[in-house]
């Protein structure tokens, strides 16, 4: 593969929300075939410097997925995963696209957490894990250390959004078409206060990559395909140079 070539070919880079890891992307991951893709564990250390620390590193591991010359990364997260992209883009991460799949709002929506922080209240790591992801979700999918799930949503509960800085491709929120009212709220907040632009995504609620992930995949890859090589050699280049 030419240099060109392999500029061109961007790589994906998906992150878990809490009570997940990054096995929870196994059927996202069947969908984009033989792509390159890394989805790794979250450190969830409840800092959100410490976490965007950690997220720039997966860039950086991302983009090198197989090539001699750094590729760019397209990103997609769902939950948890979704709000740590919104803060790694307004941080200036470099990341070409993005997928951001019901992100946190903060005080744009007061109170979007409040049902799942009470089920964490009353029912631990499973009574918040089925009350955000629903029944697809199982215990097992949670992390070994339990106390992460605490440290995320102490962190996610403090999140604001901010715009998100320039990139080449899109930066795209979705909701999910059986996802209650307060989430399309949600999305549509984010659409008006920040200029993102918003989609819904069919056949699931706010667990899209266990309930949709071939819609999800292909809304990765239709951010991937718009991508211009132009942007795209920029974009590495700037990203080479904070190495």
């Amino acid at each position: 593969m030419s240099t060109a070539e392999s500029a061109s070919a961007p790589s994906f880079l998906l992150l878990h929300g809490a009570a997940t890891t990054g096995a929870i992307w196994a059927g996202v991951r069947r969908e984009l075939g033989d792509r390159p893709v890394l989805a790794p564990d979250r450190p969830s250390t409840g800092d959100l410097a410490r976490e965007l620390a950690a997220l720039r590193a997966a860039v950086d591991e991302t983009g090198r997925l197989g090539v001699a010359m750094p590729a760019p990364v397209v990103f997609g997260g769902v939950s948890g995963g979704a709000t740590l992209g919104l803060a790694a883009l307004a941080a200036g991460v470099p990341l070409a696209a993005a997928v951001l799949h019901e992100p946190a709002v903060g005080s744009l929506l007061p109170g979007l957490l409040a049902p799942v922080a009470a089920a964490f209240e009353s029912g631990g790591v499973a009574g918040f894990g089925r009350t955000l992801y629903g029944e697809r979700w199982r215990p097992s999918d949670a992390p070994a250390d339990q106390g992460a799930v605490a440290r995320d949503l102490a962190m996610f509960l403090r999140f604001e959004p901010a715009a998100p800085g320039p990139t080449p491709g899109p930066v795209i929120v979705t909701v999910g078409e059986r996802s209650p009212d307060v989430r399309h709220r949600a999305a549509e907040l984010l659409r008006r206060e920040l200029g993102v632009t918003v989609r819904v995504l069919a056949g699931c609620g706010h667990a899209a990559h266990l309930e949709a992930p071939a819609e999800f995949a292909a809304r990765l890859l239709d951010a991937a395909g718009s991508l211009d090589l132009k942007d795209l050699k920029d974009l590495t280049d700037r990203t080479d140079g904070l190495r």
